[in-house]
């Protein structure tokens, strides 16, 4: 009795690690294609962004040399950060403003960065940049508005972006 007690022990505990080894596979694979695709370069000079599963474009970049991680958003006026962000990139002082979002009004501060860059060589200086606007659970994330899509020729497919330096 105790045996077979013990083998039937010995294959629950067999099947458990079989189920945990494939869930963890199965989470390790959902998280790699869950990862964003990088940005590339085109021959032509053209920065394509690939869309991400979540519906996103996301690049990586840099605000005065500080590495961000930046969500393209169309609909936003101004580059945006948190003030964590800020506080790492050097964006200090600047003018008081507010921010119509979509959850309302919230008091924030106007600056200017001194570069503003994305993977692959696309940089604006000089840009005003929104601090005080959490976007995310990580700091680390910012909003790229208008105000430096507009230094590019912009095209978007249902999979990708493309931004193109504006011949003026």
């Amino acid at each position: 009795m105790n045996r077979q007690r013990g083998l039937v022990l010995r294959g629950a505990v067999a099947m458990v690690a079989f189920w945990l080894a494939v869930m963890g596979l199965l989470y390790w694979a959902m998280d790699r294609w869950q990862q964003p695709r990088a940005a590339r370069v085109m021959a032509t000079g053209e920065l394509v962004i690939p869309r991400h599963a979540d519906g996103h474009f996301r690049i990586a970049g840099s605000i005065n040399g500080e590495p961000v991680l930046f969500l393209v958003d169309t609909g936003a006026s101004v580059v945006s950060v948190s003030e964590a962000l800020a506080r790492r990139a050097g964006l200090e002082g600047g003018e008081p403003a507010s921010f119509r979002t979509a959850n309302g009004v919230r008091a924030g501060r106007m600056v200017r960065a001194g570069k503003i860059a994305l993977q692959g060589g696309a940089a604006v200086t000089g840009l005003r940049v929104g601090v005080g606007l959490q976007i995310g659970a990580d700091d680390a994330q910012a909003l790229l508005g208008q105000n430096f899509l507009q230094h590019f020729e912009v095209h978007m497919d249902r999979d990708t972006m493309q931004l193109r330096a504006r011949a003026d």
